[in-house]
């Protein structure tokens, strides 16, 4: 199995010069390892975990082209395919590719997880973003309420923003 590490560097490589969603998709990446640790996932459900979280944006830059947005809709729409293509490139195991593909897909979803991995996700963008958005007060609570499911998900969101 490719390692996460060269992964991230890929990304890094894929995203150069853009430091802002290189350093978002690293601190998505460390909080979902981070929280998939905590929460005892298994090696195979963590590794496909981070391999989501390193890619869960790769179709940024795509829509800022072909649409000039990147919102989520357009994101789960561009995301997947360039994700195979780099999942696949580096070797990555089909079942592996499949899952994090539809992940990406899907990691706006946020009714419903289907699995620990989409939840922590889910989670793990989530607080990247009320950080890098100055998100409110109100905004925080409402996704502390709404968002988290697992333990260490709401410690660290009760923590980081303190609620």
């Amino acid at each position: 199995m490719p390692e996460i590490s060269q992964l991230l560097g890929a990304m890094i490589t894929y995203y150069r010069g853009d430091v802002s969603i290189i350093q978002h998709f690293i601190q998505v990446h460390d909080l979902a390892r981070t929280i998939g640790i905590l929460e005892g996932l298994d090696k195979d459900t963590l590794y496909t975990l981070e391999a989501a979280a390193a890619v869960h944006d790769i179709g940024a830059h795509i829509c800022e082209l072909k649409y000039g947005r990147c919102d989520g809709e357009l994101l789960a729409q561009e995301g997947p395919e360039l994700a195979r293509d780099m999942l696949t490139a580096l070797g990555f195991d089909a079942k592996v590719i499949v899952r994090v593909c539809w992940l990406v897909g899907h990691r706006h979803t946020y009714r419903k997880a289907d699995g620990w991995d989409h939840q922590i996700l889910i989670e793990s963008e989530c607080l990247v973003t009320l950080c890098e958005e100055n998100a409110s007060h109100e905004r925080i609570e409402e996704a502390y309420e709404t968002v988290f499911i697992t333990e260490t998900g709401k410690f660290f969101c009760k923590k980081m923003f303190d609620i």
